[in-house]
């Protein structure tokens, strides 16, 4: 353990304070959006931030390159044990969590543990015994949702709730199902995630109109088009069918409408049937996995972002922010997205996009076709999505016990 602590952490500088342990079950260069969103919480305070988290691919390189510490744990990979793969690795995750975290506080005597997930919560509950600091929880939306499968579980998760100083949501639909179903009198912060525009390189508006071309020519789609685009992974309550389920219907009114989608995942093939089962495989473009540095491309050859998430009962799964709103938001597209979960915060109806009742398909073919053969809205949402696209509220808030639910 000593060895690994002197060896997977970057060079720290003698003029850093570190005093917060962040500790996340995922970080960087593995992709996602907690991933994002945890990143840029760290690049607020580099000078104050240690993180501790589990390996994936690249990771050493990427570690090296950034202004904190990393620590990582190894989780192993037991395919034939099929299910209980899962399982066995989240006892790792705790195992470690708690065990590095103990070591850590050896090393750095530091004062805070920033929990970014509501997974794995036993360890943090241990932890705000075992060591002598305050501890702040964040909290996204699905993982509010786990501790309610069981009554012991919600009962620990209540006791866990209640070690922290401070609980962090993503959006208020967040905030607001910890009131309601915990029933807990800690203080509560809201702060959104936030875009790191630096991570889609330095383009100017010259570059992103040729970035468009590039990408319009790579599909083979005219210039003259309207282009919808969702950005995501492949699950089923993305809702991409949705969209996919709409465009006959739109192409009958004289639309010339594409579909394109940045993403991989399990559905891809039905998606792919959907779309060859109604006539539009021709239109429906499936990009596959798109780095970061190549998304602005990506962004630029779209008129609209569209992403109709909805609550899936059977999994227990639900959208409680949705970052990439706020990405097409700085693009100057506007957006169509659910209201549903934490969208809300996400996208303002009738301000930088527009919301819709996931369940109804009449309000969301109204919605498609106003947005592809309104040129005048498409602007008007999309200028004011670049202008809130990003907060500027800082994670150092959550140290102020002020509580923000209305």
């Amino acid at each position: 353990m000593n060895t690994l602590l002197q060896t997977s952490a970057t060079k720290i500088n003698k003029s850093q304070t570190l005093d917060i342990l962040v500790i996340c079950r995922i970080f960087f260069p593995d992709p996602g959006g907690i991933q994002e969103y945890v990143y840029n919480r760290c690049l607020q305070e580099p000078e104050k931030i240690i993180v501790l988290t589990s390996a994936c691919k690249n990771d050493k390189s990427f570690d090296q390159k950034q202004p904190f510490p990393i620590y990582r744990w190894s989780t192993p990979i037991l395919k034939y044990l099929g299910k209980f793969n899962g399982i066995i690795k989240q006892i790792f995750n705790m195992l470690w969590s708690v065990v590095m975290a103990i070591k850590l506080y050896q090393k750095y005597h530091f004062s805070y543990i920033e929990w970014w997930h509501g997974y794995d919560f036993p360890s943090l509950l241990l932890l705000s015994y075992l060591l002598p600091v305050e501890c702040i929880i964040y909290l996204h939306g699905d993982d509010v949702f786990c501790p309610l499968k069981n009554p012991i579980f919600k009962w620990l998760f209540q006791w866990t709730l209640k070690r922290t100083k401070v609980i962090v949501c993503n959006s208020k639909f967040t905030a607001k199902f910890i009131r309601d179903n915990f029933h807990i009198q800690r203080p509560i912060q809201i702060i959104h995630p936030t875009i790191r525009p630096e991570k889609f390189g330095q383009v100017n508006s010259h570059q992103l109109d040729s970035l468009r071309n590039q990408i319009r020519q790579k599909y083979q789609i005219p210039q003259e088009a309207i282009v919808i685009l969702s950005v995501g992974r492949l699950v089923r309550r993305k809702g991409f069918n949705q969209i996919i389920e709409n465009l006959p219907a739109l192409v009958a009114s004289d639309v010339d409408v594409y579909y394109l989608i940045c993403g991989c995942g399990a559905m891809e093939l039905e998606l792919r049937q959907l779309a060859n089962s109604l006539g539009v495989a021709s239109r429906v473009i499936f990009a596959g996995y798109v780095a970061d540095e190549e998304l602005a491309g990506y962004y630029a050859a779209c008129d609209l972002f569209a992403m109709l998430t909805f609550f899936d009962s059977k999994y227990k799964s639900i959208e409680g922010f949705g970052i990439v709103y706020l990405e097409a938001g700085y693009f100057n597209k506007p957006v169509i997205a659910s209201r549903v979960g934490g969208v809300e915060d996400a996208v303002h109806h009738g301000e930088t996009g527009l919301l819709a009742n996931p369940n109804s398909k009449k309000e969301i073919l109204q919605m498609l076709h106003q947005l592809c053969t309104d040129e005048k809205l498409r602007q008007q949402l999309g200028n004011r999505g670049k202008e809130l696209a990003i907060p500027s509220k800082s994670h150092s808030t959550a140290y102020l016990n002020t509580v923000t639910v209305s």
